[in-house]
């Protein structure tokens, strides 16, 4: 039977622990008892962890012999800011998928009061992120960054990849296998409504190439989701390819 994974609070050598509402989960509702064995994630290293010592604000574990864990490719996401409800389902949804980085970034047609109430989201956004990632058997989390203007966000290294409803012609997946990034992606994914003309002109000033998912058009979580789930199996057998040349 595969052991549930827990992401640790604490480490320190031998020893690690889950604290606050993380440990109350695991102490009141999944009723857990000393002694019994759990995979516990520190860091990219994944480790099997047996309680020694559980309260409602504590649980401690000594940890055993590092056991392998398959990497993910380097896929970072610049998402912007979109109603919360549908947001947080796709950050829960990215984060299973694969996603490292989510980049939160407000938009021109972000909606005003959004974009104020978005700074106070954060620690919400990485709790989602953080069970979401237990949930799927991550070793780790995506870091899940502060807002920010997409302005400033758009400066990145390697292959960059903003999709666009206006592109008819290249799409994820065969802009993907074009370039064979070495070291994964920044994609970025628009509000609702789309990135507006002044926006792509940003990104095609600053080297982001357009994309298209399709002929459909899709919420902004749906695209966020799908995106994330071409990339990550294309980078995959891009990685399985190179790998048998």
């Amino acid at each position: 039977m595969t052991r549930r994974r827990w992401i640790a609070d604490e480490v320190n050598g031998d020893r690690a622990a889950l604290v606050g509402e993380h440990a109350a989960h695991l102490a009141r509702v999944l009723r857990a008892q000393v002694g019994q064995e759990f995979e516990v994630a520190t860091g990219e290293v994944v480790r099997p962890g047996k309680i020694t010592a559980i309260s409602d604000e504590r649980v401690e574990f000594a940890l055993g012999a590092e056991l392998s864990a398959k990497s993910l490719p380097r896929f970072t996401m610049l998402l912007a800011i979109f109603k919360f409800d549908r947001m947080e389902w796709a950050i829960e949804k990215c984060t299973e998928t694969g996603v490292a980085e989510i980049i939160p970034v407000i938009a021109q047609r972000t909606d005003s009061y959004l974009a104020a109430a978005a700074v106070k989201r954060q620690e919400r956004w990485r709790r989602i992120a953080r069970q979401a990632a237990e949930q799927s058997r991550r070793a780790m989390p995506p870091d899940i960054a502060a807002p920010r203007q997409l302005r400033d966000a758009m400066g990145r290294d390697g292959l960059k990849i903003v999709l666009a409803e206006s592109e008819e012609g290249a799409t994820l997946a065969a802009t993907l296998t074009k370039h064979r990034p070495e070291e994964g992606i920044s994609l970025a994914i628009g509000p609702e409504g789309g990135w507006t003309g002044d926006e792509m002109g940003l990104f095609c000033g600053a080297a982001w190439i357009p994309v298209s998912l399709g002929q459909t058009i899709l919420r902004a979580e749906t695209a966020a989701i799908a995106a994330t789930a071409i990339a990550i199996s294309t980078l995959a057998e891009l990685r399985r390819v190179r790998s048998a040349e």
